[in-house]
């Protein structure tokens, strides 16, 4: 095989694998953050404010037991009126995204069956408000 030839197997292998790659990003499924991203970026300072706020106070507990994920809520707002809502947010598939609003017991906890839930990689998003006062707290959670 004299080099003429090489340089033409060379270009075909490059043309193909070019062609691949245009496939790959065609076929390829982008799930957006948020559907209305724009409008939530001009509203990241309100959730910074709340981020700040929630620090103030001790920190919500996430964790999970065979049946539930289990949410704390810091208990300086125990027996406080509380309003909100929990985002299971899947990163990596909107299908398993999950939404709830914040309801706390007695114990100023939050019970969410798993059965609601699927498996996977979640940051779990917990926006309330104490009165007038907003409160954010996001963490990752890998539910099994």
């Amino acid at each position: 095989m004299n080099w003429g030839n090489k340089l033409v197997v060379v270009f075909i292998v490059f043309g193909a694998f070019i062609g691949y790659l245009v496939y790959r990003a065609v076929t390829t499924k982008y799930d957006l953050v948020s559907k209305d991203y724009y409008k939530d970026e001009l509203r990241y300072q309100d959730k910074i404010n709340s981020q700040e706020n929630a620090a103030k106070i001790s920190d919500v507990k996430i964790e999970q037991d065979a049946d539930a994920v289990i949410i704390h809520l810091p208990q300086e707002q125990k027996g406080l009126a509380v309003s909100g809502d929990v985002f299971f947010y899947c990163i990596t598939d909107e299908n398993k995204d999950f939404h709830t609003a914040l309801q706390v017991d007695s114990t100023n906890r939050q019970i969410v069956m798993k059965k609601s839930l699927q498996k996977g990689a979640f940051n779990v998003k917990i926006n309330w408000q104490q009165g007038k006062e907003p409160f954010y707290f996001e963490e990752k959670l890998v539910i099994h």
